[in-house]
């Protein structure tokens, strides 16, 4: 839960941006300017922009409530069939904001480790764009979404170790399946600064873009899966992933032909082969709400 780097590559707090820098919004999306989230759907991707841009983003518990929230209802929403998580003016998130952390220095504070694990138990796929600086509670957010995007230049770093903290929100459990257990102690006993075009190479994300492209490439990303691949087929492969990491093969192998056999009498298996054979983009139906 720590702050982000500067330019120059050492940490600083949130406080130290200009005021009224990097007033950044999302253009027609829903919210006022105060609103720690905004939201914006789109050809069926919920675009979430994180709104403190004047504090790089900085986390605080309004931004966690209405983030939850917003995710959660997406997940509801029948129209909504891809989100993306970004960032407002030039940071995605840097970590948590300095002046809350303080308050609480000094005392024995319990919260929920598994809060920002909320995207990857989502149904539908959560698309990370990290359009600048993302630390701590902020980089841990993008780990967990489906799939990320970086800016080449954004610098990442998990910062815990350099704040006298833990490993937090399940990073230590997460790293490790991204990059190897080798790099995973590095990022967290070092809290070295890692560039994009870097977090690339060693799987920490999944592209790498010029600044100026990666919100478009990661919503050209998420507006194919909403156009083109089955909510239901997302769902589950979502779910086999999880599962299979805690699993022998064997298990996830026996899962794997039960869903196949349930597949191939679906609706979604018939619309995504006729659609083929008719040459013609498929329409698959949404997911029912959670039971």
């Amino acid at each position: 839960m720590t702050e982000a780097p500067d330019p120059a590559g050492t940490a600083r707090g949130a406080e130290d941006v200009k005021d009224g820098e990097d007033n950044e919004a999302v253009e027609g999306a829903e919210g006022t300017a105060e609103d720690p989230v905004l939201s914006d759907l789109n050809s069926g991707v919920l675009r979430l922009t994180l709104n403190r841009p004047d504090r790089l983003n900085a986390w605080t518990p309004a931004m966690a409530d209405r983030l939850s929230a917003l995710l959660r209802a997406a997940d509801h929403d029948p129209q909504v069939r891809a989100v993306l998580i970004t960032g407002a003016g030039r940071a995605f998130c840097a970590g948590a904001d300095m002046a809350a952390l303080s308050a609480i220095s000094g005392r024995e504070v319990r919260v929920d480790g598994r809060a920002l694990a909320l995207p990857a138990e989502l149904r539908k796929p959560v698309i990370a764009a990290l359009n600048g600086p993302a630390a701590g509670v902020g980089l841990v957010l993008a780990l967990f979404a489906d799939v990320r995007f970086a800016a080449a230049d954004a610098k990442l770093t998990t910062s815990f170790s350099m704040r006298g903290l833990s490993a937090e929100y399940g990073a230590a459990w997460l790293l490790p399946r991204l990059v190897g257990r080798g790099r995973a102690l590095d990022l967290l006993l070092s809290s070295r600064v890692v560039l994009g075009e870097e977090a690339a190479r060693i799987g920490l994300v999944d592209f790498a873009c010029p600044r100026e492209d990666v919100v478009v490439d990661a919503l050209d990303y998420a507006r194919t899966l909403a156009a083109s691949c089955s909510p239901w087929s997302m769902a589950v492969i979502k779910r086999q992933v999880l599962r299979a990491a805690q699993s022998d093969f064997a298990t996830a192998a026996d899962e794997a032909a039960d869903l196949m056999a349930e597949s191939f009498a679906g609706p979604d298996f018939a619309e995504g082969v006729g659609s083929y054979l008719d040459k013609r983009p498929p329409r698959f139906p949404g997911l029912p709400p959670r039971g």
